[in-house]
């Protein structure tokens, strides 16, 4: 199984798709456009590197999931449930308004109870299959003594279904099994809609673990055997050969390389390593092959600490209640003792307990919340519909209200506000011969400062210049020979250059006829990220900057940008720290990021924001997924999210509204099944059709 993190589109998938399924020894690829991956069967030859290896060639990257630690995800069981009770009892309340019409048009005496025997056969066994949702969800809360907005629904149900019964065995005039199955079919409708605004939830810790290289090259008296991660143990010696990613944490002994730290501390630049050095699990291995020995594997992995901290943080991020859940607590004890009151006052007034129960039946009926079931969800669907059409896609239920209250934005630096691909700043400056030698230079390195000069050159027209003992030097640079003269792109001490170096990421070429050339990268600014910037500063949010990369790199990006609130050289904790700070000071904290480092801190924020383009890890610990490439869209989704809240707290009011002149109808009897059907569908296209102008 392999992540794509950059696959976007149709195209992308037939692309991926026609790669693997042309490599020697696989039988069959699928990829999953909405999760980013790609499941490939292939014979016991066939490894994941291989594979890699194609999709890079076709201009996609991929990293080696363990299947083995992803839940199975890939069935929407949840989805087509809910679909299949939704689709039962609207099927059943259409059946039963036919059979209901009938006795309100006048039916009575003996068709009038064939016709009530009729709708209870249809309604029963429906009920107690569509709304087993909702008895389940009130009989949890009840169990641990709280109140929640499916306790009133499950005993409306159960009580109109019951004296409904009752009432058809005694040859009474009224019966409310129409407004019982109706119910249902309505607030499953919200159910399903309040399912539908996210995807399926899978924990970021999960998707942090199976990053992990799920086999090792072991190194056993000299002999190379490859097993499972599970098997290695400190003191281990571990191959990581170039474009591997570092399955343990360990100190080098044999090698030199580069190594990309951008994915767990946002730096970009490469990072040198020779014999001594240590590294940690989830780094990328550049340009050398190494050896390392194991100082901590699996669950003692610094890639696990993180896993962790992103645990830590989305449980404290659970105990958020929605808005939903604080009109329960209001709602649902006044609801029933409303009932009760009415129950006890018509039960001394006639002396007749079953005129008492079925008023107070008809209490929970008219006054249950269908409007209040369906005044998140729609608002929220419409909403969601919104973002979506301008490339945002919602994946918590509450995304939206927490987005609304805000009142501080972090953003990470590296592939969030910028492109996170170097761009040659002044590769002008070489030209001729020096163009060409260092074209073909670049061309015969996977480093990424090489292949970022190699794309710049090749667009200016430059042709390759024809060099003969080309070898690269792990962690220095790459050398050939030019006419007799040797050549070499990569770091100042091993190509020469001496004087004062430039603060920002830069590569050197030398050609030894004059002094080495100082080749310069920087960032880019993502498109739209200034207008990002410059709105949510102008809706009165404080906007910082959190990176892991240098402080002059980090500070030319503010400065461009107009962000004045930085931090540079911050590790994954101190990110998730500072969030935690700032949540603890009050504030309500927006965390924009893409990368492993980012996830703990993603998962601490009050709402979170991680581009498609980002690792799963991250993508899977945000609340929303910006689908394209341009920040713009973050301005737009927070006015939403503030008017998408705005209409929720009009349904409430309007269910308020319509409760208070309900209520009086059913205390005082007068509440038919006609005027409850009428009155509950009522309120409902009411709720749905205000939710739809957020639209």
């Amino acid at each position: 199984m392999l992540s794509l993190p950059t696959i976007h589109c149709a195209g992308c998938i037939s692309s991926v798709e026609r790669a693997l399924n042309a490599a020697p020894g696989v039988l069959a690829a699928r990829v999953n456009l909405t999760l980013k991956r790609a499941s490939v069967d292939a014979e016991p030859g066939v490894v994941a590197d291989d594979l890699i290896t194609v999709l890079d060639r076709a201009g996609f990257e991929a990293h080696e999931l363990d299947p083995g630690a992803l839940a199975v995800t890939g069935t929407d069981r949840t989805g087509r449930d809910l679909l299949m009770r939704l689709g039962v009892a609207g099927f059943a309340m259409m059946n039963v308004m036919l059979l209901s019409i009938s006795v309100w048009a006048g039916a009575d005496d003996a068709t009038r109870d064939l016709f009530h025997w009729i709708s209870a056969a249809i309604t029963l066994p429906a009920i107690a299959f569509c709304a087993q949702p909702f008895f389940k969800n009130a009989w949890s809360a009840l169990r641990v003594g709280r109140m929640n907005m499916d306790v009133p629904i499950a005993l409306a149900i159960l009580l109109a279904a019951g004296t409904s019964l009752y009432e058809t065995a005694q040859s009474g005039e009224h019966a409310y099994f129409d407004a019982a199955i109706a119910l249902t079919f309505f607030l499953l409708i919200g159910r399903y809609l309040d399912y539908r605004t996210r995807a399926v939830a899978r924990s970021a810790a999960e998707e942090l673990a199976a990053l992990e290289v799920p086999r090792v090259v072991r190194l056993q008296d000299g002999q190379e055997d490859t097993v499972d991660l599970s098997e290695i143990v400190a003191g281990d010696l571990v191959r990581v050969r170039p474009g591997g990613r570092m399955p343990v944490d360990g100190e080098v002994t044999d090698g030199s390389s580069e190594i990309d730290r951008s994915l767990l501390t946002g730096e970009t630049a490469p990072v040198p390593c020779g014999v001594g050095d240590t590294v940690q699990a989830g780094e990328v291995n550049l340009t050398g092959p190494l050896t390392l020995r194991t100082i901590a594997a699996g669950r003692d992995s610094s890639l696990h600490a993180l896993a962790d901290l992103v645990a830590v943080a989305e449980s404290g991020r659970a105990r958020y209640s929605s808005l939903a859940d604080k009109a329960a607590k209001l709602y649902a004890p006044g609801v029933h003792i409303i009932a009760v009151l009415a129950m006890a006052g018509w039960w001394l007034g006639t002396g007749d307990l079953r005129v008492a129960l079925n008023i107070a039946a008809a209490v929970l009926i008219i006054t249950c919340p269908c409007a209040l079931g369906l005044a998140v969800p729609a608002v929220t669907t419409a909403a969601s519909g919104r973002l979506f059409r301008k490339g945002m896609l919602i994946k918590s239920a509450t995304a939206l209200e927490r987005l609304a209250e805000i009142d501080t934005v972090v953003f990470d630096k590296t592939g969030t506000l910028t492109e996170g691909v170097p761009v040659p700043e002044n590769s002008a400056d070489l030209t001729g011969v020096q163009a060409a030698c260092a074209l073909a230079l670049a061309q015969a390195s996977a480093h990424p400062l090489a292949a970022a000069l190699a794309k710049d050159l090749t667009a200016r027209g430059i042709v390759a210049a024809a060099l003969s003992d080309v070898r690269e030097q792990p962690g220095f640079g790459i050398e050939g020979d030019h006419s007799g003269t040797r050549v070499r792109l990569g770091r100042a001490d091993w190509v020469g250059a001496t004087g004062p170096m430039p603060m920002l990421t830069a590569t050197w070429f030398a050609d030894g006829e004059g002094p080495p050339v100082a080749l310069r990268f920087r960032d880019t600014l993502r498109s739209g990220a200034l207008q990002a910037v410059s709105e949510l500063r102008a809706a009165g949010l404080d906007v910082q900057l959190l990176s892991g990369d240098s402080s002059a790199a980090v500070a030319a990006l503010a400065s461009e940008a107009g962000i004045d609130t930085v931090r540079a050289g911050v590790l994954p904790a101190e990110k998730a720290a500072h969030v935690a700070a700032l949540s603890d000071a009050g504030r309500k904290v927006l965390m924009v990021g893409d990368g492993l480092n980012d996830t703990a801190a993603l998962a601490a924020a009050h709402v979170s924001i991680s581009p498609a383009s980002g690792l799963d890890a991250a993508r899977v610990a945000s609340d929303v997924v910006l689908m394209g490439n341009d920040l713009s869209a973050l301005g737009d989704a927070h006015r939403t999210a503030r008017r998408a809240v705005a209409r929720i707290h009009e349904n409430f009011r309007l269910a308020t509204i319509y409760n208070i002149g309900a209520v009086p109808l059913a205390v005082a009897g007068l509440a038919t099944p006609l005027i409850a059907a009428l009155a509950m569908s009522a309120s409902s296209i009411t709720v749905s059709l205000n939710a739809l102008r957020v639209r």
